[in-house]
This record gives structure tokens, sequence and C-alpha cells, in this order.
């Protein structure tokens, strides 16, 4: 059985129609199902907890992400959090959508 790869090297599409995720950014820790942490590095990516890593180009990317405008809109709703420690699922029910 081959290992499922963790999707947390991202890419941000301009168009929904590109998007294998709809993110919604949400302005409270507590209304997010992943509380998101930007790394600066593709090394420092490891399994499915929240750390993600932004690559240039789409063909790279574990996952294509739209952020869109409204939260009923979204398949995730993320916070971003400014620190590492911090990073992980608080709707355990959505970590599917990263594998």
């Amino acid at each position: 059985m081959p290992l499922l790869a963790s999707a947390q090297k991202l890419f941000s599409v301009d168009y929904e129609s590109q998007s294998d995720l709809k993110v919604f950014v949400v302005n409270y820790e507590s209304q997010a199902d992943l509380k998101v942490f930007k790394v600066d590095y593709e090394s420092q990516v490891k399994g499915n907890n929240g750390l993600w890593f932004f690559v240039p180009y789409s063909s790279q990317a574990d996952k294509k992400i739209f952020f869109v405008d409204y939260q009923s809109q979204s398949d995730l709703k993320i916070f971003f959090v400014p620190y590492r420690s911090q990073a992980g699922w608080r709707n355990k029910s959505k970590q599917h959508l990263l594998y």
C-alpha cells in the first residue's frame, strides 16, 4: 500500500475552476478548521499539520487552492498564525481535504 503524500505544498490559483480546494481566511482562530503557519522553506513541510509552503509554479504543488470571498463558498476555513507551534487542525473532519 503506497504512503499517502501530505499536501502541504500549495499554489494559489487565479480562478476557482483551476483549484482543488476553496479556502476562506477567517478573522478569528476560533472560526478556523485549520490554523496555518507559512514556512520559508519547502524542507520545513512535514505531515498534514498546517505548515504550508507556497510554491512558485502550479506543477510543483500538492494542491491548488483558490481564496474565496465568502465563508459559505469555502471547503476549508483557515487562520494564519504567527508561530509555527500554533499550527494545526481544529476540525479534524476536514483533514482529508489535504491528503
